[in-house]
């Protein structure tokens, strides 16, 4: 349900992140923060970031191993710390959502020496490979054991030996990486002695069987271990390899490995000491803990409570880490703790910690800690929900926060910033105008690009022609929601139209957000609006936006309630705000989460919503995973009701209009299980509805050849012939407003 990486549900947000993501794995500043290495058809260059001089570093001559045709085909890379190593990812696999398993190459440019790791071990089996501090070493993961290799030597050595299906070294297993993020599961010491792990063990966790009828004459079961609802979360343990003895201490982290989970560790600052974050079952408490390397001794620093949830701690990177200063004597920290999302600075012991981001509004994402200058960079949006902005506060708090971003370029900006600050890779776009990227410094924000800068673009750009129109609507219990609409081509008010909803509504995502791609539907093969449909969106109580605690913890204990009674509300005000839309025709479409409020809101209130197209949806709480599921909702051992009260299928004998519902048969994520317990409900209440079961496709619904287009067609088709495009001079014979 975290898969809002489901791409088709929120393609704004997944665009945007997706493709900075791309540029991300292969730039690298170099640690002057003054220029950066980039991976190209030409092999891995150094570029000056103000002036664009390219300095090759490796060409594709030498980026090609001894033998091939071709050069390596770079996935990412990243130089060692001194400079003097490429380390290279290339041949990546996918583990569940991401290729995050291949093999991996050091190249030296002294010697100009290129080696691949791992040569004895399978092919690309290696993950998350990181060339250690001193740069004489590489530790990776295969197999679930953690190895490391002498890099003049090529010896490799195998530091733990228990790894298994279920005993998991160095990396995760299913729900920690769909629900925390957590994928690099090990961290170099600063003094590159020691390496610090996770441990997962997931024997008593069950194997979910999903079938596999199709690529053998006898079907064949794959097994998950995935951990539902109401079921104990995997043990987890943090160790320190001692990598003189080659044995693991164990951290002594206080409570029942099998009732907390550990979604965050790193090095703290030194070589002695390790940093955690701990999280009781319910996530209600979240704990950070220093251990000491050597005897694994824990000592609390800090601790925070929250009636629904805590949310994680931002991913902290493969090695880096936390945000120290103060030569470690402080870190950054999240917290909500007086109803929005700010950042503290937190002594070492945890005694002391100060608000450097006050003020009602929520940050949005932290991007750079500035020592030198005192000054800390972050993206926030204050007064508009919808957008993101850069602003700078001073790290000791004393001070406002600036807005950077030019004030006329109203949209969603994202910054990649250099090490010292004094530059940026800017990204901006809204929903009427595309992506564009320019090289800025910091922190006047003056663009280095000229003509093709973004303020030179944006002034071209003519605002009028923009299809995309931003909104908000307030319903009859008093919930103030922001939406968008997209109206039909030639909009005659005299007439009536259809109106399809997208949904998501879950604490995992939002789908209104000005930024390029809102407003589209790929799942639609043409162009909505010149058929004569309006589309529309509108963020629920209960969604990620940057509104505050009480915004985004209305839903604890209410998935399937609050969040589909806004949606519904909103949208009787919305026909009261366009009194064209025509109420007889609309259909309402969601996936993972939004294919559950699709059929929420068909179930529901079918006096509103006549046609539902729904894909891969939670159709019953109590069948997805425990960490998503007990976070947002509690433990069904406590308040089952609520875990009813929110799911579909509760709600399937209501079912009046049309419904088409769709599921992969291999999803991993939300099992094919949901679709059969739903289709069993609906038989049993004699409901009529299109089934559409895709054979061993995954959440995303991707592979195999022409799936893609048969699931747009497929919903293009029932949706035209059920919510039938086009305006209406008035209400079809027969047919009653609700």
């Amino acid at each position: 349900m975290h898969y809002l990486h489901s791409i088709r549900l929120s393609l704004i947000i997944f665009w945007l992140l997706f493709s900075c993501a791309l540029f991300a794995q292969s730039l690298q500043w170099t640690q002057d923060g003054n220029a950066y290495w980039l991976a190209d058809k030409d092999g891995i260059a150094q570029m000056d970031f103000a002036g664009k001089q390219k300095t090759m570093i490796a060409s594709a001559a030498q980026l090609t191993p001894a033998g091939a045709a071709k050069p390596l085909s770079i996935k990412s890379f990243k130089p060692s710390n001194d400079g003097k190593k490429i380390l290279i990812f290339t041949n990546s696999q996918r583990v569940w959502r991401y290729e995050t398993r291949g093999d991996y190459w050091v190249f030296d440019l002294n010697s100009g020496k290129l080696r691949q790791l791992g040569r004895t071990l399978p092919v690309a089996s290696l993950m998350f490979a990181k060339i250690s501090p001193d740069g004489n070493s590489a530790a990776y993961v295969s197999k679930h054991n953690i190895y490391l290799e002498n890099l003049a030597s090529g010896k490799i050595t195998q530091l733990t030996r228990d790894g298994a299906d279920k005993i998991i070294n160095g990396t995760f297993d299913w729900a920690y990486e769909e629900e925390f993020d957590c994928r690099d599961g090990f961290r170099w010491s600063p003094d590159s002695k020691s390496i610090a792990y996770w441990q997962i063990d997931a024997r008593e966790v069950k194997y979910f069987l999903m079938i596999n009828n199709t690529d053998s004459t006898y079907s064949f079961t794959i097994p998950v271990e995935y951990p539902k609802v109401g079921e104990s979360p995997s043990a987890c343990r943090v160790g320190v390899i001692n990598l003189k003895t080659k044995k693991t201490l164990w951290m002594d982290v206080p409570g029942d490995q099998r009732q907390h989970y550990i979604p965050r560790m790193a090095w703290a600052a030194n070589a002695t000491d390790i940093i955690l974050q701990q999280l009781d079952r319910k996530q209600q408490e979240s704990k950070i803990f220093t251990c000491k390397a050597a005897t694994g001794i824990a000592t609390m620093i800090h601790a925070e409570k929250d009636e629904a949830w805590v949310d994680v701690q931002e991913v902290w990177g493969n090695s880096d880490g936390l945000d120290w200063f103060n030569k470690g004597a402080e870190f950054m920290w999240a917290s909500e703790r007086d109803g929005w999302r700010h950042f503290y600075r937190i002594s070492r012991n945890g005694q002391r910690a100060v608000n450097i981001t006050p003020g009602n509004y929520d940050v949005i994402r932290p991007l750079l800690v500035d020592e030198a200058t005192n000054t800390f960079y972050f993206l926030a949006s204050p007064d508009n929900a919808t957008e993101s902005y850069l602003y700078r506060t001073p790290l000791n708090g004393t001070g406002k926060a600036t807005r950077i971003t030019p004030m006329d370029q109203r949209g969603t900006h994202s910054y990649q910033i250099s090490p010292n600050g004094n530059w940026a890779l800017h990204t901006f776009s809204n929903a009427g105008f595309p992506k564009v990227r320019e090289r800025i410094s910091l922190p006047d924000h003056r663009s280095l690009d000229g003509d093709n800068g973004v303020a030179a673009l944006w002034a071209k750009h003519d605002a009028s022609k923009d299809k995309v129109e931003f909104f908000q609507v307030t319903t009859s219990e008093g919930v103030t929601m922001d939406g968008w609409i997209v109206k039909p081509a030639n909009l005659d008010t005299t007439k009536k139209y259809p109106v399809v909803f997208q949904v998501y509504t879950e604490p995992a995502g939002t789908t209104v957000k000005n930024s390029w791609g809102t407003g589209n539907n790929e799942l639609y093969e043409g162009d909505m609006a010149a058929d004569g449909y309006c589309y529309i969106s509108l963020d629920n109580r209960g969604t990620p936006a940057p509104k505050g605690r009480a915004w985004r913890k209305a839903i604890y204990r209410k998935i399937g309630i609050v969040n589909i009674r806004d949606q519904a509300l909103g949208a009787q005000e919305i026909f009261k705000k366009w009194p064209w839309l025509d109420t007889t025709r609309v259909a309402v479409h969601g996936w993972s989460g939004g294919g559950s409020a699709t059929l929420n809101l068909l179930f529901q209130y079918p006096e509103i919503y006549k046609t539902g197209i729904s894909v891969a949806a939670v159709a019953d709480q109590l069948c997805y995973d425990n960490i998503y599921q007990e976070r947002f909702m509690g433990l069904p051992q406590e308040n089952l009701a609520d875990f009813v009260a929110g799911s579909p299928i509760t709600y399937a004998k209501n079912l009046q209009g049309n419904l088409l519902y769709i599921h992969g048969t291999g999803d991993d994520n939300v099992h094919f299980q949901n679709a059969e317990r739903l289709v069993n409900e609906l038989v049993k209440q004699g409901k009529q509805f299109q089934y559409m079961a895709y054979p061993n496709r995954s959440h995303g619904i991707s592979e195999g050849e022409g799936t893609s287009k048969h699931l747009q067609r497929l919903f293009t088709k029932y949706l035209q012939e059920n919510c039938p495009a086009g305006a209406r001079s008035k209400e079809p014979m027969g047919e009653k407003k609700p």
